[in-house]
């Protein structure tokens, strides 16, 4: 990933935090930069700088941006924990990053794979139904059948299907399958 111009020299010595933050329209590197001697403040998502801020003499307090296509509302607070030392926390919607990661970890379901020679990332958000493929949301057509539902689209000239079938266990309720050309994909970890 190459850098615009000045990045490289702000994030060397400033740079303090950097996350992952993996939405249903791709995954994005946030990055923050605190000049703690100069009160600048840089917050850059996937190495566009997304906010900026220069002498700013209170060097604790919090930074409000958005992330992705559905502009999600992203905090990075900044806050003094002893003398000259600061903690830096990202916050996803309102919730902390690991407890927004465990959310999704249960709302969606991932698939990364090749199609074609190229890697895909299908995200299925499981309220909505709403299928993604590499940052775009997928047309798609969904159908009853006798064990469940199956929710189909495409990808270039590939024929895919979202499987959803009681898994017959309280526990795991609901499983989701992709197939690609009638092939299951193994989900996942992401």
């Amino acid at each position: 990933m190459s850098e615009p111009c000045g990045v490289s020299e702000m994030l060397s010595g400033d740079l303090v935090a950097a996350w992952e933050v993996a939405l249903s329209d791709g995954v994005y590197r946030i990055e923050f930069a605190h000049g703690t001697t100069t009160g600048k403040r840089i917050v850059y998502v996937n190495g566009q700088e997304v906010v900026k801020k220069d002498w700013l003499f209170k060097l604790v307090g919090k930074e409000t941006f958005t992330v992705g296509t559905a502009n999600t509302k992203a905090i990075i607070s900044i806050e003094a924990i002893t003398g000259f030392a600061y903690e830096y926390t990202l916050e996803i919607n309102g919730k902390s990053l690991q407890k927004f990661i465990d959310n999704r970890a249960k709302s969606t379901k991932t698939w990364l794979l090749k199609v074609d020679g190229e890697d895909c990332r299908v995200v299925l958000e499981k309220d909505t139904m709403d299928i993604w493929c590499n940052g775009q949301k997928m047309d798609t057509m969904g159908e009853f059948v006798d064990d469940g539902t199956e929710t189909h689209f495409t990808v270039g000239e590939h024929a895919c299907c979202i499987k959803a079938t009681n898994s017959g266990k309280k526990k795991s309720g609901i499983v989701h399958y992709l197939l690609l050309d009638g092939e299951n994909i193994p989900a996942s970890t992401q």
